[in-house]
């Protein structure tokens, strides 16, 4: 069901961009909503604010926006690992996580003067990892841990502990913990 913009009251559209995102196993970019109701993206990206205000379980990640109901928020285990290492090893880092069956979550740093600023990335592959810096090629962005001298942290999420620690493991091997 196509929306119209004409007519459409915020709250109805609100709705719809609720279902269409609880019906999507996949993340859905904010630009295929805008088509899909006939708004702006920026329209949108108030949109989501607004439904994550009232708690609905919406998570941005670089492939769009997710629905994760509380039943599968969680399907394992997470960690927090501290980590360190320059842009360069970037692709490296995230890989590492990923060809073992990790989800990076999020990233987040620590600042004296930003506090805790934590993003949400949601990484489950090396295609999610290649569309993830692909992205912040193309917008010339700085990674948040160019605030720490490169230290930041990730949220993880597997199956099971032991994927988790043999990631860690590696990654550790590669020099990139910072514990």
């Amino acid at each position: 069901m196509k929306l119209r913009r004409d007519g459409q009251l915020g709250e109805a559209r609100r709705a719809h961009l609720l279902n269409l995102l609880k019906d999507s196993q996949l993340p859905v970019k904010a630009a295929d909503l805008a088509k899909n109701t006939g708004v702006s993206r920026q329209v949108i990206v108030q949109d989501i604010a607004l439904l994550r205000a009232r708690r609905e379980p919406l998570m941005a990640t670089p492939q769009g926006y997710l629905y994760l109901p509380a039943q599968v928020q969680i399907e394992g285990v997470r960690t927090i690992i501290f980590s360190c290492h320059t842009y360069a090893d970037t692709e490296t880092e995230l890989n590492i996580m990923v060809d073992h069956g990790v989800t990076v979550i999020d990233v987040g740093i620590e600042h004296s003067v930003y506090a805790r600023n934590i993003r949400p990335l949601g990484l489950k592959n090396r295609m999610d990892v290649k569309t993830f810096l692909q992205q912040m090629a193309a917008s010339d962005a700085s990674l948040l841990s160019s605030l720490t001298g490169g230290l930041h942290f990730h949220t993880l999420e597997a199956s099971r502990q032991e994927i988790i620690e043999q990631a860690r493991q590696e990654l550790a091997s590669r020099g990139f913990i910072a514990e």
